[in-house]
């Protein structure tokens, strides 16, 4: 058998790539035109193309690759779990020791009585998940009205058909409509949105916004409300201090259910576990994926509050919901070693008590570059602000995300993965990042933003709205 890295070159890659693979979130038209990037090996924070190039991962890939790349003992993990049970199902009163013993970890790690798992593959499912979970939690309770879930505009909750109907994403709505039952308020973006309003002014502002939907739609209807801690996809939107106590008020007063979406945030992304510890929310329901496994195989789920799960576990009729591959034995016993490297390796201490200082330090540096208006980090997990006008907060009179895509081009030309949300820069580099690795994170930051200042200042467009 061949070995992967055998691989043909570069442009048959591409023109086999263009010919056969549609690409997620992408215009394949375009894509095939300009040529996709091969990723061929992977090792720590640092990645390798078909044509040789070192590139530094500063997105983890997709947020996901906690532990870094080329872990062996998740590679023996696997081997050893296919070897010995390959698959089996959790359907039909059967279960298997990687999906019992993943269960009883997350439970042990999951803050407050969060002590049952519904498993998934992919953060997306879990989402679907909990639409059924806590509708069915309701028409349990003898109030089967229940059924409407409040979320945010720009949050995103995968784009299966529920998880892109809970985001709030017009465009992922655009591509073959949502379903019904989903309530989308205000975000807590206050660089886009706060006016002349203080943080904090604007954080209870949007927070009051859920305290007016269920008002408005009827405390008796609302079946629970979803947000991520920190708007990943959305952009790296770190909410107002002042943001999720008052949710979580809101939420208490009016007996609806709280469902935090952890698929970014969770094993040690922000310096905890979980981010529900960072900012002091005590949900009913947190979704998980990603960080999980650390993208080393497709796994989610939603860890779920004791009275959630007994109200669903003792009715009279079965939760008629799964997947087929719920708790995957492969992707379970993967997802354990993954937990054992982040624990006994320190990762999180890693993250609270090294990476994040310095990269704060360096990061919050790069507020003084004349187009960043705004420097946002928790934990490892970061946002510039691209802006022709601090002091206003001021758009660019461009399309918005030409200047983002500008410098998102040349962050790549300088071999360092850094993604674009509109006009916000964004990373979320592995766990395992050192400080010299931050350096060249920084240094490649750093050579891409003055590269694409000199371009949109050459070309006129480093113009206000």
């Amino acid at each position: 058998m061949n070995k992967i890295t055998n691989h043909l070159p570069t442009a048959e890659l591409q023109a086999l790539d263009a010919a056969h693979h549609m690409h997620p979130f992408t215009s394949d038209g375009a894509l095939a035109k300009k040529g996709v990037r091969v990723i061929t090996s992977g090792q720590g924070v640092w990645l390798t193309d078909s044509e040789g190039s070192r590139i530094i991962d500063g997105m983890a890939g997709l947020w996901c690759v906690n532990v870094g790349y080329g872990r062996g003992e998740l590679a023996d993990a696997a081997a050893r779990q296919m070897r010995e049970l390959s698959y089996y199902n959790t359907f039909f009163m059967t279960t298997h020791v990687p999906a019992i013993a993943l269960a009883a970890k997350l439970a042990e790690l999951a803050p407050g009585d969060l002590n049952h798992v519904f498993f998934a593959s992919s953060g997306s499912e879990a989402n679907d998940t909990n639409i059924r979970l806590v509708r069915r939690y309701w028409d349990i309770k003898g109030q089967p009205e229940r059924r409407v879930i409040i979320a945010r505009k720009n949050g995103y909750h995968g784009s299966t058909m529920g998880g892109g109907s809970l985001g709030g994403m017009p465009y992922i709505h655009a591509a073959g409509g949502k379903i019904d039952g989903i309530e989308h308020i205000g975000q807590p973006h206050w660089w886009a949105e706060g006016g002349e309003m203080t943080p904090e002014e604007f954080g209870l502002l949007r927070a009051r916004e859920l305290e007016e939907k269920i008002l408005e739609v009827g405390a008796d209807k609302v079946a629970a409300f979803i947000g991520e801690p920190i708007q990943g996809a959305g952009g790296v939107i770190v909410p107002p201090s002042t943001y999720w106590p008052e949710i979580q008020r809101i939420c208490d007063k009016y007996g609806i259910l709280l469902i935090v979406d952890e698929v970014i945030t969770g094993f040690g992304r922000t310096g905890n576990w979980f981010a529900c510890e960072t900012f002091g929310i005590k949900p009913h329901i947190i979704t998980i994926a990603k960080g999980l496994s650390s993208g080393y195989q497709p796994i989610g789920g939603s860890i779920v509050c004791d009275e959630v799960a007994h109200v669903i576990g003792n009715a009279d009729d079965d939760f008629n919901h799964g997947y087929t591959y719920s708790g995957h034995p492969v992707a379970s016993a993967v997802a354990l070693e993954n937990l054992r490297i982040i624990e006994e390796d320190g990762i999180i201490d890693h993250v609270r008590d090294v990476a994040h200082p310095y990269l704060a330090e360096k990061w919050h540096k790069l507020g003084d570059h004349p187009m960043v208006g705004q420097t946002s980090l928790v934990g490892l997990m970061g946002s510039l602000q691209l802006t022709p006008n601090k002091a206003t907060r001021a758009k660019f009179a461009a399309k918005p995300g030409t200047i983002g895509f500008r410098t998102r081009e040349h962050c790549f030309r300088n071999n360092l993965i850094m993604r674009h949300v509109y006009d916000r820069m964004i990373i979320s580099p592995p766990l395992v990042i050192t400080t010299e690795e931050i350096d060249v994170l920084i240094d490649r930051a750093t050579k891409s933003l003055d590269a694409a200042y000199a371009e949109v200042k050459a070309e006129g467009l480093f113009t206000e709205a």
